[in-house]
């Protein structure tokens, strides 16, 4: 599995960006997540989607802000966020995996990323 990670730049506070994950490969994965990494601190869980049923979840900091979706005829994953804060400032990576739903915010238990896209949110 490869995965590319798209969409990061500089946006102002309130502004929005729109990430993508294009995955090639193999495809049959329970999980496709994004995580994020400030400067200083550890990769955390951000966002996931089951890639078949679709159902998704969210890290508290981020929700009613962000929103993940998937193209599954495109093996595509993306996040909306909106309303964005100098603290949503981090690289963001996606990953796949088929761990239980209990395991899917721990960044140890997926196997596949991609090689991250900066967000930078500053005025």
């Amino acid at each position: 599995v490869q995965l590319q990670a798209s969409g990061g730049g500089v946006v102002q506070p309130g502004g929005s960006l729109r990430l993508s994950c294009a995955a090639s490969g193999r495809t049959d994965s329970r999980w496709f997540t994004w995580f994020r990494q400030a400067p200083g601190k550890e990769r955390e869980f951000v966002s996931a989607i089951g890639w078949s049923g679709g159902h998704t979840y969210y890290a508290d900091s981020v929700k009613g802000r962000f929103t993940i979706s998937r193209d599954k005829a495109k093996n595509t994953m993306y996040l909306q966020m909106n309303s964005l804060q100098p603290s949503d400032t981090a690289v963001y990576f996606c990953a796949r995996g088929s761990v239980v739903l209990s395991g899917i915010y721990d960044s140890r238990n997926y196997y596949y990323w991609g090689q991250g896209t900066q967000v930078t949110v500053s005025s």
